[in-house]
């Protein structure tokens, strides 16, 4: 069905709850196997239809945040979401009482009430006003960033659209666009640090009402993960401070060289080439045309599922005034359905919208028909590694959207994948350090955001761009405030992508095979299980980053060469 064609209708929370009173009784007096997956096969009709209603409005908001009827009908989630979550938190919990687990786990899998174990802790009717809170302040912060309106050389920008200014070539034009930007965040620092202080605090008491020294370890319990936890991440943070930082140091010299500049100022840290990033030929058309026909050379499996989106309007892709910023993929549960939002700006991150978003899709795409709406999704960092790899594994058809710049993308490409890395572990020392210690002020938390900027990213020089000199630029970064600790996904994920990527560079079509065979597992396996199948390394193993650095800059230095 065309995304036009979805019918947007208001849960009834009432009729849920009743319902969901009656199955989580009936649940615990059924006395066989087939009469609980019975019950559960009706949680999992109510899920997908609370979910698909909430993504609707969610995407309606989205592309435009000033659409009075669906800024209310998300309001009426922020609020209502937790009450619901309590209905299925409910029914988890006697489903995790069954006599039957053993039968159950024959058609849902093990791993299925291992993922409800960890995310019934998360939860009590307890915490339920301020999960409502934390919504309400989530969506103001992205309301508040949607609401930018930036005037620059006569015209008056958002943040997604400024963002052409700030890899100009020129380094005037760019340094300007960043003060600019900064400009915007000075005159709304107070109220963003208001907001992130009652995040703190609220994500602090949620996780003390729940028996949790701080958030830190909810936080991750919230994002489900299974195989893992704080101790390993600092292991693989710790590998990027000794392996990939110095490496990165190495390339950012060379692209000042590149630059014609002494040293990295923070409005160079975008830009590779003195002549400018590359940029996709073509307009929004030609790009969609363009991937159109790499999917369908890809494989039979990518082909048919991007006609899917096409046919179905499940693309918003132009920037415009009172659009949220920033890009997503989220999926209609209902309709079966992935969707990708986005704001296209005529910069290189629009083939990257193209591979990166339509990877989530992809995954979703292929698991959309499990009868289980809990396995369709892995845990976010295996998400994450569907979408960085598709952007990796896509570069035999680069030449569709770069022609003449094919080589200065690709190495455009993977000077700014492992240079992202170190930037992913300061974001997430960043927040552990925060949920730690929730006492620290705003001038505490700007310095400290400074401190990890010199220990991950030792090579920018702030000076000139007074926002972000003194330590703001924290504020900027969605996830710290509306996903907390998901970050760090992107760079594990980053680490795995590469690995495909080394993969590829040996044997593409078995390289392809490995990631197909990967995301074809949805959410039936743990990431540490996923990555040994695929024959690949996990992040947290000794030796991984390096390795992945070594095959990296061999690739960047040989083409250095030439």
């Amino acid at each position: 069905m065309k995304f036009s064609e979805m019918q947007y209708e208001r849960p009834d929370l009432e009729a849920l709850q009743k319902r969901y009173r009656e199955i989580t009784r009936q649940l615990a007096s059924c006395r066989s196997a087939d009469g609980q997956l019975a019950l559960l096969y009706e949680h999992e009709a109510m899920n997908r239809a609370f979910s698909t209603m909430s993504s609707l409005a969610m995407i309606r908001h989205s592309v435009d945040t000033a659409d009075a009827f669906y800024a209310e009908e998300m309001a009426f989630y922020d609020r209502n979401a937790p009450a619901f979550e309590a209905y299925v938190k409910a029914f988890q919990e006697a489903l995790l009482s069954s006599k039957f687990r053993k039968e159950l786990e024959r058609t849902t899998g093990a791993l299925f009430f291992q993922n409800m174990e960890l995310s019934v802790k998360t939860f009590s009717p307890e915490i339920i006003p301020l999960c409502q809170e934390e919504n309400e302040l989530v969506t103001a912060y992205e309301k508040l960033l949607a609401s930018a309106e930036i005037p620059f050389d006569g015209k008056v920008l958002n943040l997604s659209e400024i963002h052409v200014y700030q890899v100009s070539q020129d380094r005037e034009i760019r340094k300007r666009a960043w003060e600019k930007t900064g400009a915007f965040f000075q005159e709304h620092a107070q109220e963003l640090d208001a907001m992130y202080d009652k995040l703190v605090k609220n994500r602090t008491e949620q996780a003390k009402k729940l028996g949790y020294e701080n958030f830190v370890q909810l936080g991750y319990d919230r994002l489900g993960r299974n195989c893992y936890g704080p101790k390993e991440v600092r292991a693989f943070r710790d590998q990027v401070v000794n392996e990939l930082v110095p490496a990165i140091a190495e390339v950012k010299a060379r692209q000042a060289q590149r630059l014609g500049i002494d040293h990295t100022c923070f409005y160079d840290n975008g830009n590779v080439f003195a002549d400018g990033n590359p940029a996709p030929k073509g307009d929004m058309h030609a790009i969609l045309k363009a991937a159109q026909k790499m999917y369908r050379e890809m494989s039979p499996e990518t082909g048919e599922f991007f006609d899917f989106m096409l046919e179905n309007e499940l693309f918003d892709l132009a920037s415009k005034k009172g659009k949220q910023g920033g890009g997503y993929c989220t999926e209609i549960a209902a309709y079966r359905s992935p969707f990708i939002f986005s704001n296209f700006n005529g910069t290189v991150e629009d083939v990257n919208v193209i591979t990166h978003e339509a990877g989530h899709a992809f995954a979703y795409y292929l698991a959309r028909n499990m009868e289980i709406m809990e396995n369709i999704s892995p845990t976010m960092e295996c998400c994450e590694t569907h979408s960085m790899s598709m952007e990796l594994l896509t570069r035999p058809w680069d030449r569709l959207f770069f022609e003449e710049e094919l080589e200065k993308f690709q190495v455009f490409q993977l000077e700014e994948a492992i240079s992202f890395i170190p930037y992913g572990c300061l974001v997430d020392e960043f927040q552990e350090r925060m949920y730690e210690d929730p006492s620290h002020t705003p001038a505490q938390r700007r310095k400290v955001w400074l401190e990890l900027e010199k220990k991950y990213r030792p090579w920018i020089d702030f000076t000139g761009t007074v926002y972000f000199e003194d330590g703001g630029g924290y504020q900027r970064q969605h996830h710290i405030y509306s996903f907390p600790f998901y970050y760090i996904d992107y760079c594990l994920a980053q680490t795995a992508a590469l690995e495909f990527w080394g993969a590829s560079e040996e044997n593409w079509r078995d390289a392809f095979r490995r990631y197909l065979d990967f995301t074809k597992q949805a959410g039936t396996k743990t990431f540490v299980e996923l990555l040994r199948r695929a024959k690949l390394k996990t992040p947290f193993e000794q030796g991984c980053i390096k390795a992945v650095c070594e095959k990296v800059m061999d690739w960047i230095d040989g083409k250095a060469a030439n």
